[in-house]
């Protein structure tokens, strides 16, 4: 049984990673991290949640779980991973984030932690999006310049960070198989008389309305052609489930930063 604890345990991810987990076995809940400010700190998750007492109190400090944690799965907010992390140094464990909206600093503290524990860090944990990159890479190296480039992603009207996670990511595969500067070459709004699309630009537009689970389109668009690449997300076990296979894979690895492209071996 692999002792996991979650952080962001009542929130639309970790609710159902939690759920799933029952489901897939060789999970044994053992901590349910919630911020220290939550309504529901103190209660059992398992109440919370809608499965049932699963004699597991939610708490803010992840110190405060007794039993050993063999992983840590963190859908939370990027402070609070963070704060997770350090209370974490002077006894790291693997840890899976899907937490998005890291500033460069953040990301850096992850670089640092995962030197002394394996740690899969990924903005979308679905299969579905991770061989998408993997398709984008090879169409963005034949289209070369030819093609302009436009990435378009829609999410629900709760989301806090924009453009996703996951549309970034995209924006990187893009921007390296392309031999591009990111930052110099995104666009991430159009208004106005903004002149001609520059042949380098890499658009990245940001939809939020209604309960949109999370939709990505990447348009390649050449003279008489265009190619469409969409990923729509029904449902967030999807991501869930992606999750639950990367603990159950980093458990096994030595210290380092990995992503799903290594969970599922596409590298």
């Amino acid at each position: 049984m692999l002792k996991m604890a979650v952080s962001g345990a009542s929130g639309r991810m970790g609710s159902r990673i939690i759920t799933l987990s029952r489901e897939i076995g060789n999970f044994k809940l053992v901590g349910a991290l919630e911020r220290k400010e939550h309504d529901n700190v103190g209660d059992d998750i398992g109440d919370i949640i809608g499965i049932g007492s699963a004699g597991v109190g939610i708490t803010h400090d992840v110190t405060d779980i007794k039993e050993e944690i063999d992983v840590l799965v963190d859908f939370s907010s990027p402070s609070a991973t963070i704060q997770c992390l350090q209370a974490l140094s002077s006894r790291p464990v693997p840890v899976v984030i899907g937490t998005t909206g890291f500033t460069k600093e953040e990301a850096d503290y992850i670089k640092l932690y995962s030197q002394n524990t394996p740690c899969v860090f990924a903005p979308n944990m679905s299969v579905g999006v991770n061989l998408l990159l993997k398709v984008l890479d090879d169409i963005a190296r034949v289209t070369g310049d030819d093609y302009d480039v436009e990435i378009v992603e829609a999410h629900h009207r709760l989301k806090k960070d924009a453009p996703s996670g996951t549309a970034m990511k995209m924006a990187q595969v893009l921007a390296s198989a392309l031999d591009r500067d990111l930052e110099d070459t995104a666009v991430y709004a159009r208004h106005g008389l903004i002149g001609e699309r520059s042949k380098k630009e890499i658009g990245i537009q940001t939809v939020r309305a209604g309960d949109i689970v999370g939709e990505h389109t990447v348009l390649f668009g050449g003279l008489g052609e265009r190619i469409e690449i969409t990923h729509k997300a029904s449902s967030r076990d999807t991501f869930a489930r992606g999750a639950l296979k990367a603990a159950q894979w980093v458990y096994k690895q030595t210290p380092g930063l990995y992503d799903m492209q290594d969970v599922l071996g596409l590298k």
